[in-house]
């Protein structure tokens, strides 16, 4: 393996991964990754282990300490602890008015022999109705919940007692 990522810490980053460890309040991976780190100071105040060492004193794989030791030379301390925001962008299954129909038909009194409203029940009539594409019965209880909650919230009433 192509072991090009030189880790060297300032006494100040050590000192706030030491006290990360610590305290032990932060996440487990924020831990393991600070673990690494320290462990993979190359500087003259740090051990530095080889991967092999530094595998099995962690638990990781040799790509989990390349993967944070080249977060770190690339990006900083920050980097190497903290998970990457996810850039995927997911396409909507319901445009606008098909939500809108979708929750008019979830609100309306259910079909004859039902007591109430099933998610696969919404599903089949609005995609019957030819309001959407085919979708799961996940997607339609996300959209009930997200548009439920702020219309609950406006019906609620307060006492003045």
């Amino acid at each position: 393996m192509n072991r090009t990522y030189i880790v060297q810490l300032s006494d100040e980053a050590r000192a706030q991964l030491q006290q990360m460890i610590a305290s032990g309040t932060a996440s487990a991976r924020k831990i393991r990754r600070a673990q690494i780190l320290l462990k993979s100071d190359s500087s003259p105040k740090g051990p530095n282990w080889r991967y092999q060492a530094l595998g099995e004193a962690c638990d990781v794989s040799e790509t989990t300490i390349t993967t944070v030791r080249k977060a770190s030379c690339e990006g900083g301390l920050e980097a190497a602890l903290n998970r990457q925001p996810s850039v995927r962008a997911y396409r909507r299954r319901l445009d606008g008015e098909a939500e809108a129909h979708l929750m008019a038909l979830a609100c309306s009194q259910p079909p004859e022999g039902h007591v109430r409203w099933t998610l696969r029940l919404v599903r089949d009539r609005v995609v019957a109705a030819g309001d959407a594409e085919p979708v799961s019965h996940e997607t339609i209880r996300q959209v009930v919940k997200q548009r439920s909650e702020p219309l609950a919230q406006a019906a609620v009433l307060y006492s003045s007692a």
